[in-house]
């Protein structure tokens, strides 16, 4: 081989090398990006599977507690009977009462929170402009911020008494609102189906008899509501009305939030379609948006459930703590006893060294607590995966 064929097999040889060395080099950091990727997934998974694995952890140590009270007083006093009477000369462990309290008051604050909220929702979203949007939704959603120790007092110290001394007149004004509020939608929406959908001859008067008539029934309805709401007269300002009443203003926020974001998800191809398919705005938001939205509004309303059922202070500062079924059933203005009061109030004054009946029975209710609140929690996620299926098409 000459000195210039050499030369010239010298660079193959050089870069065969060179390929070599890449290709092990390729293969080395194939390797080491296979690691670092398996070792980032690794503490992914590990990371979002800590929360469920906190949940699990948390079912577990309330159920060792729970199940030994089941073991020694069985579910039927438990879930049937009245009588709850945890320091007595014979104890009795009766939660009925205390069950239906935090039932009432979480069925009391829905009926407060749901109507508003879903009413403030459709107005942020197909009525007001997006500057007083921009303005009036921090305002609702600055509510979630306030303490839920704040509306104890408040429920306490200025709403109890003040439901004392005037609970008939706040009673009134409240339902004379609540039904003014209604009666002016049903007026409005029936007034805008006679303006466009009657003949031409008969629309402008037809239009005018329904809702002067409409309004004068309106009117009627509520000077009676009036009538008799200011005439009742209040024993205790602490009782399911003062707490149903807060609960729901603070169950609000959440009810807003969730219930104008399914209203927006909507679109506005949709709206557009059934404006030009000739409906009114009373009938798009009935007939169009309100149905498309439905699952959204429901997880909203699952939601404000729990932020009602879960909470603590307001009822244990404000409603009555009575462990006993009001009289009549109904009545809002007698006090009640919820579940989560009764746990914190009589967590600290029960045994634990001996792991007495009454501590057991204290985490028989967190654990029925902790299933409602997960059920609902699933319920609230079903109801939301539906609407973006819907959304989707699918």
């Amino acid at each position: 081989m000459t000195q210039a064929e050499d030369h010239v097999l010298l660079p193959d040889g050089a870069a065969a090398r060179d390929a070599a060395g890449a290709l092990v080099m390729s293969a080395r950091a194939a390797r080491m990006r296979r690691l670092s990727e398996f070792a980032i997934h690794t503490f992914l998974l590990i990371v979002t599977s800590s929360s469920a694995l906190a949940v699990l952890f948390i079912f577990y140590f309330i159920a060792k507690d729970a199940i030994p009270f089941f073991r020694l007083a069985g579910l039927r006093e438990f879930f049937l009977s009245t009588n709850w009477e945890p320091t007595g000369v014979i104890p009795s462990f009766g939660a009925l009462a205390i069950f239906y309290g935090s039932a009432m008051v979480t069925v009391g604050a829905v009926l407060v929170a749901v109507p508003v909220g879903v009413t403030a929702s459709i107005c942020l979203s197909d009525m007001l402009p997006f500057s007083a949007r921009q303005l009036v939704k921090p305002v609702i959603e600055i509510l979630a911020a306030i303490p839920s120790v704040a509306y104890g007092f408040f429920a306490l110290v200025v709403f109890a008494p003040l439901l004392q001394d005037r609970g008939g007149t706040i009673i009134a004004i409240v339902g004379c609102v609540g039904a003014a509020c209604v009666g002016g939608f049903l007026i409005m929406i029936l007034s805008d189906i006679a303006r466009h959908k009657l003949p031409e001859g008969i629309r402008r008067p037809a239009h005018v008899l329904i809702a002067s008539t409409l309004g004068l029934c309106l009117a009627g309805c509520l000077v009676l509501l009036w009538n008799a709401a200011s005439a009742i007269e209040i024993d205790s300002g602490a009782n399911a009305l003062n707490v149903s009443l807060i609960l729901g203003v603070m169950a609000l926020p959440t009810v807003v939030s969730v219930s104008e974001d399914a209203l927006q998800a909507v679109g506005r191809e949709m709206r557009e379609g059934s404006y030009a398919l000739g409906a009114t705005r009373a009938e798009t938001i009935i007939r169009v948006v309100l149905p498309a939205a439905s699952s959204g509004i429901c997880a909203a309303v699952i939601l404000g459930i729990m932020r009602a059922f879960g909470e603590t202070m307001v009822v244990l500062m404000a409603a009555g703590n009575s462990a006993r079924i009001p009289q009549p059933w109904f009545n809002y203005l007698q006090g009640v006893r919820t579940l989560t009061a009764t746990i914190a109030g009589d967590m600290g004054e029960a045994d634990h060294t001996t792991g007495s009946t009454r501590y057991h029975v204290l985490f028989a209710m967190a654990l029925c607590l902790l299933a409602v609140s997960f059920a609902m929690n699933l319920a609230s996620e079903w109801a939301v995966r539906r609407t973006r299926r819907k959304m989707r098409g699918e």
